[in-house]
């Protein structure tokens, strides 16, 4: 896609969908065709940074802990399409799901489907390992805590569109077992310290014979919202898996292509507290008013006034 600066920017987001051939155990190799990313970088500039980038990196991890909880507080609609693409470069089977997500009256976080056509895949399938990822692994964050966990090497200084970019290179350190990782590469806008661009794929793949999990490469896009948080918009997966050879069947590559897009973010919590008769009822339905039954505007502790509650 062009990437334009009325459009949203570069992001996290785990493309990663879990790969089986259909009807028979097939022996996988961890290997894979990789997509180009998209245009509008500018040249890579290898200069080191006017401050050290360790400090970059702890400043900009910080923030993803901030944007990490700040998402707790949201909802938003997800759709998610995998297909797989035939020799002409058609799909020729789809995954195709919208879901909103949002909170329930007790404020657990809930997902309800709004769309979710027949599945036509027949050439692979999805694990559950892949709905993992969609709904636990992605976006990719990388907050203080999780920094540990990583070599983040520091690349050079990147333009994408307007942006200005510090340009990181992360990897797994070390991996343990039952975990996954991301493995590509970062752009940390300079004035807000957050991520805007990720590139790369989940790691590892499973290729034990019978158990084969191969994933895409990817590239994900946030957006800026609400004037403060950089939020996962896009994110876009292509790439040919390459499965070898078993008894009884032969090797078979796997065009895949994978779309999710976020839209309709709304923060859920609210700063503003409902007085009534002396109660706090601000996000308490069954605590209204009685129809026809007014009050005065009251004082939150904080001196902001809020309207008086709605009757039901």
């Amino acid at each position: 896609m062009s990437f334009l600066p009325s459009r949203p920017l570069l992001a996290t987001f785990s493309a990663a969908f879990a790969l089986l051939l259909s009807g028979s155990a097939m022996h996988a190799q961890a290997s894979y065709t990789s997509m180009p990313l998209d245009q509008g970088f500018g040249p890579l500039d290898s200069s080191q940074p006017e401050m050290p980038a360790q400090q970059i990196i702890t400043e900009f991890t910080a923030k993803e802990a901030v944007f990490r909880k700040a998402l707790d507080n949201y909802t938003w609609t997800r759709s998610v399409r995998v297909e797989t693409i035939d020799d002409d470069g058609k799909p020729d089977g789809r995954y195709y799901q919208v879901v909103d997500i949002a909170f329930d009256a007790d404020e657990h976080r809930t997902e309800r489907v709004l769309e979710s056509p027949a599945n036509t895949l027949t050439r692979v399938m999805m694990s559950p390992a892949d709905m993992e990822d969609i709904e636990e692994r992605l976006p990719f964050v990388l907050t203080t805590e999780d920094a540990p966990q990583y070599d983040i090497t520091f690349v050079g200084r990147q333009k994408i569109d307007e942006i200005d970019t510090w340009v990181f290179d992360v990897r797994p350190k070390t991996i343990e077992k039952k975990k996954r990782y991301f493995q590509g590469r970062i752009w940390v806008d300079q004035k807000d310290h957050q991520i805007v661009v990720t590139n790369g794929k989940n790691v590892p793949d499973d290729v034990r014979p019978g158990h084969e999990d191969l994933s895409t490469p990817f590239v994900t896009y946030r957006q800026l919202v609400d004037g403060k948080y950089w939020f996962p918009v896009y994110t876009h997966g292509d790439g040919i898996l390459h499965f070898s050879a078993g008894h009884g069947y032969l090797s078979q590559d796997v065009r895949m292509r994978e779309t999710l897009k976020y839209t309709n973010y709304h923060e859920f919590h609210t700063s503003i507290r409902v007085i009534y008769q002396g109660q706090d009822i601000t996000g308490s339905p069954q605590k209204q008013p009685p129809a026809g039954q007014g009050q005065q505007p009251a004082q939150t502790p904080q001196g902001q006034t809020t309207p008086p509650a709605k009757p039901q």
